[in-house]
């Protein structure tokens, strides 16, 4: 008779629940796979039905993404010369020539100043505020935690034209210093009720061992708090930075050139021959530096998730 153990799972349950993990996660990842392919399929390819798995790879979808094309009479394009590089083959074959860079650059690079400027600023003053919230008596806390929180839970087409209206008063309308303190404003509450959280887990006798030892209160906070609570600065600035990153209703409303980010770009790129395989280059690449930014905190986001779930 074999031993059952009630802690310990068996080999067909370790089989069991390896299957039910792959199968979740390649059906999790599968949108994800199909974007990053549809990039590389050519444009007849990426509205083929029924859908094409297995096609011939191509870099047309990244070449329309980054370039802007004209089109030429075949008098023109025969004046033009023979191609002198390989994207400008790619476009030869619809009889155009590359004029100039697209935009998606800038838009790119506007997403990283807004996406990574506003987290900063949201961490910063969030773990001032979740501190003060955990260590001080603040009058009438709990009132004041609620109200930071119904901030999270309005919807941003309630406030999107006062906050228009408010921008274009102001000059902050379709700027970078604009759309960073917004963030900022809607990202804060978030910050202060994680950080709060993880900060109240942190045993308040050591800030008072360090205050015995002669610190002020700001170095106790410096050098004992902060280390303490790296784990949830790090999972709460991948929240943070995922809105920020994937933030579309403000963004097309209060910025049109300057200060435009990636999300309001990208549907742009469809134009008039819907060049699906440019949009699914550039979101593939706009994932890019939320995925690194999570991976390379990943081990921080674990324990951020699960932190104080386990007491002694």
């Amino acid at each position: 008779m074999s031993s059952y153990s009630v802690t310990h799972p068996s080999l067909r349950q370790k089989w069991f629940a390896g299957v039910i993990v792959v199968a979740y996660a390649l059906i999790t990842l599968m949108p994800l796979i199909w974007i990053v392919a549809t990039g590389f399929k050519s444009p007849s390819d990426a509205i083929a039905y029924p859908p094409k798995v297995v096609f011939e790879p191509t870099l047309e979808g990244y070449v329309n993404l980054f370039t802007t094309r004209t089109r030429l009479s075949p008098e023109a394009l025969a004046a033009a010369g023979p191609a002198q590089t390989w994207y400008d083959e790619i476009v030869r074959q619809y009889d155009m020539v590359i004029s100039g860079p697209s935009r998606y650059g800038e838009r790119f690079f506007n997403s990283v100043i807004i996406g990574f400027g506003s987290t900063f600023l949201s961490i910063f003053l969030g773990t001032l505020a979740a501190y003060g919230f955990s260590r001080f008596r603040v009058p009438l806390k709990d009132d004041l935690l609620f109200f930071i929180l119904s901030t999270r839970m309005m919807p941003p087409v309630a406030v999107a034209i006062p906050i228009f209206l408010m921008f274009r008063e102001v000059g902050l309308s379709d700027t970078h210093l604009g759309m960073i303190l917004l963030y900022t404003a809607v990202n804060l509450s978030l910050s202060v009720w994680l950080l709060k959280g993880f900060i109240d887990e942190i045993p308040v006798e050591y800030e008072e061992a360090a205050l015995i030892d002669g610190y002020t209160r700001f170095q106790a906070f410096y050098k004992v708090v902060l280390p303490q609570a790296a784990t949830g600065i790090a999972s709460t600035a991948i929240f943070c930075l995922i809105f920020a990153w994937n933030e579309y209703a403000f963004a097309v409303l209060l910025t049109s050139g300057t200060a435009q980010t990636a999300p309001p770009f990208i549907p742009t790129i469809i134009g008039v021959g819907k060049d699906w395989p440019a949009v699914a280059a550039g979101a593939t690449l706009f994932l890019v530096p939320v995925m690194v930014f999570t991976v390379l905190l990943r081990k921080h986001l674990l324990r951020g998730i699960t932190f104080g779930a386990v007491r002694k």
